[in-house]
């Protein structure tokens, strides 16, 4: 019977987030889960951690070529799928003992879209088309203990709100945020949730002690696995192009994404739970890295859409 290994060699979050339709269509092909092999930092093993798809997720950042390979032959896997260019993990699937790998062309994956390629790559390879919406797997009972932990029912609008970014040219600026909790809080009685991790302790006390700050909880000292059962329990999730934004798509959220400087094209068209907005003069082809736009989306436009999402 066939033994899948599905490499994903991404440096975040939100990556492997888009990628989970790929790695599900991979299991459904063979018939039985996978195993994935990715980068720590991605946090794969949280996201997968329920996932069906996935019996086990291996550590890509163990030091040294051979020691990768040393713990992927015992396994005994006999395809490989590569979601990348590079010959290094070539080699090592190959000298790993697997006799059918897939990969992307070699030195192929600069400048392009992310999410195209992917989808390309995994429905040429599998000779199938396939759904690109994500999905993530969350334990019920996990999920109850959140609702119950933080009273989320449905006399509230629990929000998940990626204030957070992997760089400040894509955040959204923090006094943005708190005058919009204010103003959504007016209307509709909520309870916001503010994911970001310790690096972002001073937007999040900026939050904390604002007027809002009495209705606000932060992720900051919660494991991606901890966040995802409140997550799940929540209803919408506003914010920067975020991990935190794509594991809440995944978990069937209605997920508005502010886009500053990067592209929707390859991180917020792959769903249909995410909403977009990009800069003003923008569109979601033209938005990209370097578009620096943080300051040309305006409080009024991101109100206007987040009421109309809410209600």
């Amino acid at each position: 019977m066939s033994k899948a290994l599905v490499v994903l060699k991404n440096r975040g979050i939100g990556d492997i987030c888009v990628l989970t339709s790929s790695v599900h269509e991979i299991s459904r092909k063979i018939g039985k889960p996978v195993t994935v092999l990715a980068q720590k930092n991605t946090r794969a093993n949280e996201i997968f951690k329920h996932d069906p798809h996935v019996s086990e997720v291996l550590d890509l950042d163990e030091k040294g070529f051979f020691n990768i390979i040393r713990k992927i032959k015992p396994k005994k896997f006999d395809q490989s799928y590569i979601y990348s260019d590079s010959m290094r993990l070539f080699l090592i699937s190959k000298l790993s003992g697997i006799m059918n790998n897939f990969h992307y062309k070699f030195f192929s994956k600069k400048g392009k879209n992310f999410f195209k390629t992917a989808k390309e790559f995994t429905e040429k390879t599998l000779n199938t088309k396939i759904d690109p919406q994500s999905k993530i797997y969350c334990n019920n009972k996990d999920v109850e203990e959140a609702k119950n932990k933080f009273d989320l029912n449905n006399n509230t609008k629990n929000i998940v709100c990626g204030i957070s970014a992997s760089g400040p040219t894509k955040r959204w600026g923090i006094k943005n945020y708190i005058q919009l909790f204010e103003a959504i809080n007016k209307k509709y009685n909520s309870k916001f949730f503010l994911a970001g991790g310790p690096q972002d302790e001073d937007l999040i006390k900026q939050a904390m002690d604002s007027s809002i700050g009495k209705n606000c909880t932060s992720f900051s000292k919660m494991s991606i696995a901890e966040t995802i059962p409140i997550i799940a329990a929540s209803q919408y999730y506003i914010g920067n192009d975020t991990g935190w934004g794509h594991i809440s798509s995944g978990l069937g959220l209605k997920s508005l994404f502010l886009f500053m400087d990067s592209p929707p094209s390859a991180y917020g068209v792959y769903s249909k739970n995410i909403s977009i907005i990009v800069p003003d003069g923008e569109t979601i082809e033209s938005c990209g890295h370097n578009t620096r736009g943080k300051d040309k989306i305006s409080f009024e436009k991101v109100l206007k859409v987040a009421l109309e999402q809410i209600n």
